[in-house]
């Protein structure tokens, strides 16, 4: 069975809407006086102006992979962190270091890397389980693309920009 409720009844002003669209108006004209006089930001002039020196430290943005003093590689290849990655935005395919080089022992490197920016979710899961801090994310949040095949950034692209990394590599240590 419907109950019904009954309306309450409404005051002159109240039906004839005027008084609530004045107090809109003033609020809106309140806006508009303070962005005359420069009280109020209304909006960031994006290309020109960027976020960057206000985004916290703890900001989490694009992964990139580092290379070391020398310009190495500092991933191992290992694929912690295509294990790890909730979306499987990461893509590792391992190659082998020749038996006749003098870092034969770290056994493999990253002979593809790729991370597809679509379905990264910048947990920063990667750059936390990674052991020799070859991954890192980066204060970037303006990725773009014009299509798929540009956001599925290669080792190239993800070299370039994460730039070089200064302090210790276990991966060239010569004791390890």
């Amino acid at each position: 069975m419907a109950i019904a409720i009954a309306r309450p009844r409404l005051t002159w002003s109240e039906r004839f809407y005027l008084p609530a669209i004045v107090k809109g108006m003033a609020v809106t004209l309140r806006h508009f006086k303070n962005m005359l006089f420069g009280q109020t930001r209304v909006t960031m002039q994006y290309p020109e102006q960027k976020w960057d020196p206000h985004l916290p430290d703890y900001y989490r943005g694009a992964p990139a992979l580092v290379k070391d003093e020398q310009g190495r590689i500092r991933c191992v290849a290992c694929q912690l962190c295509e294990f790890i990655c909730p979306p499987r935005a990461i893509k590792i395919e391992p190659g082998e270091i020749p038996t006749n080089d003098r870092f034969a022992k770290v056994e493999k490197y990253p002979r593809e890397f790729d991370i597809d920016m679509i379905r990264c979710i910048y947990c920063g899961m990667c750059e936390e389980v990674c052991p020799e801090q070859a991954i890192f994310l980066r204060k970037d949040y303006a990725i773009t693309g014009l299509t798929r095949a540009e956001m599925v950034h290669n080792k190239e692209k993800l070299l370039e920009i994460g730039g070089v990394m200064h302090g210790v590599v276990l991966k060239w240590n010569e004791r390890k």
